[in-house]
């Protein structure tokens, strides 16, 4: 026990990616003393396998596309247009590790500066953390009044494809390949697996994406969905409510069977890509030690989980797995932390998520599944008529924006078309402001650009609700009798 290092500190925050870090800073600046324990690979999921690899994965099949397709343009010569892979490869690759480089080169810092722990560690009671290096020795002990649980999440792996072997990947093994395959079959028709998949096609890869419940990334508008669907099955191999018959490794990599829309399918691929979701990563931690067995409920507000002094952020905590809400979350929980027992609630900006598809897909406010029935109206734009979009020869896809009928305040938009990564956040920044219809349709649109969609759909939204039946009061009886 000589050896073993024993720290004190106000906030122990276990991990070091987006949340951890933000955590770190937030801690800090409300005067409490931080450390971060993480085993590594440092570098955070966006940069090293998440959303920045990704684009660059999408932005080849996009240039791949785009040189494919102008013809519709009156330009020749894109027909015979190939994707190099080992090209293709190797710029993801580079790219990817200038990302993560600018991230080391902070952790490098912090390491150099005591304020990171090379190690795993694990509760050992309400106030204490054991650390261990790689091998399992006991490097460290740390008493802390608080803690921040920032450790990520894992790829989900459906029990069916856990025998596959080296042939069931996940999102994280992509971008250390150095070639494309020639076939893939891809689990999943969530936000990955649409991204990928399309990508992946455009790239000369034979893709078969399958997927359970009709789901289409973050969609839940039924209309909005059904376009969806329509618009990615007329390029894609696509089948969002799949029965599968069995699947297994075979000679040629895996070979599936399954039903869809009452059709039988068989296919052997190289390999299965599992794109079923990711997973908060707590096992291991101990949380039990801590007195956390059953886990607790999580305050999203807070981070806190139950009354504890266990504060969770970034994809941990299962509540929304993005990039900025990480650092929302981070923020939030390593301030609580600092200032525990006392916490206070945080600032929660407006949801808001993106797919990088073509179309791309976008979700803003809260699903309208959880909307208050019967209290909210939509206004609708079709892209298939939109002028910029026909310009640009992207003229496929369906915006609703949903407001509230007795106010007209903006609640909500589903966002399948051209650049709405754009569009969204326009409406994001409109909900968050508790905008109104009429008052978004005061703003400047400016001609011809993808915007006037939304223009559009702001007009319908308006007519609906003015014609929508009033909303009756809640003293209002129902008739005769009740």
């Amino acid at each position: 026990m000589a050896d073993v290092r024993e720290i004190e500190a106000d906030v122990a925050i276990i991990g070091a990616g987006t949340a951890g870090l933000t955590a770190r800073r937030s801690a800090e600046r409300s005067g409490a003393r931080a450390v971060m324990i993480d085993p590594g690979p440092y570098g955070t999921t966006c940069a090293r396998v998440g959303c920045m690899p990704s684009k660059l994965l999408i932005a080849a099949a996009d240039a791949a596309h785009e040189a494919r397709h102008m013809g519709a343009f009156g330009i020749r010569g894109g027909e015979g247009v190939a994707a190099d892979g080992p090209a293709v490869m190797d710029r993801v690759r580079r790219e990817r590790d200038r990302f993560v480089g600018f991230v080391l080169r902070a952790v490098d810092e912090h390491l150099e500066a005591g304020r990171l722990i090379r190690g795993r560690a694990r509760f050992t009671d309400e106030q204490s953390l054991r650390v261990e290096d790689d091998t399992g020795r006991h490097i460290a002990q740390v008493r802390a009044a608080a803690f921040v649980v920032a450790t990520g999440s894992s790829p989900f792996i459906p029990p069916p494809f856990r025998g596959l072997g080296d042939r069931a990947l996940v999102n994280d093994d992509i971008f250390s390949w150095t070639d494309l395959p020639e076939s893939l079959l891809i689990a999943g028709t969530g936000v990955i697996g649409m991204e990928l998949g399309q990508a992946l096609h455009r790239l000369g890869v034979r893709v078969c994406i399958v997927g359970i419940g009709g789901r289409i990334g973050p969609l839940s508008d039924p209309a909005v969905k059904a376009e969806a669907r329509r618009i990615f099955q007329s390029e894609l191999d696509l089948h969002p409510d799949y029965q599968l018959q069995s699947i297994h490794r075979s000679a040629g990599g895996v070979s599936v069977r399954f039903t869809s829309e009452g059709v039988a399918h068989s296919g052997t691929y190289e390999a299965v890509l599992i794109a079923a979701g990711r997973r908060p990563r707590l096992a291991g931690l101990g949380l039990e030690a801590a007195g956390l067995d059953p886990l607790p409920r999580f305050h999203h507000r807070t981070c806190q989980l139950g009354d504890s002094n266990i504060f969770i952020a970034g994809d941990a905590s299962g509540h929304i797995p993005l990039l900025h809400e990480a650092a929302d979350e981070g923020h939030i929980a390593g301030a609580n932390a600092a200032r525990w027992p006392s916490v206070l609630a945080g600032h929660r900006r407006t949801p808001l998520a993106v797919v990088f598809s073509d179309p791309q897909m976008a979700v803003v406010g809260m699903p309208i599944t959880e909307l208050p029935p019967g209290q909210w109206h939509y206004g609708e734009v079709d892209y298939g008529d939109q002028g910029r979009a026909r310009v640009m020869n992207k003229h496929a896809g369906l915006v609703r924006i949903y407001g509230d009928k007795e106010h007209g305040t903006l609640l909500a938009a589903e966002m399948l078309g051209p650049r709405v990564e754009h569009t969204a956040h326009l409406l994001s920044w409109a909900i968050q402001q508790r905008m109104t219809v009429e008052r978004a349709l005061e703003m400047p649109f400016y001609h011809p650009v993808v915007e006037e969609g939304i223009r559009t759909a702001l007009r319908d939204l308006q007519t609906n609700l003015r014609f929508a039946p009033p909303l009756r009061s809640c003293c209002e009886e129902d008739g005769p009798g009740t």
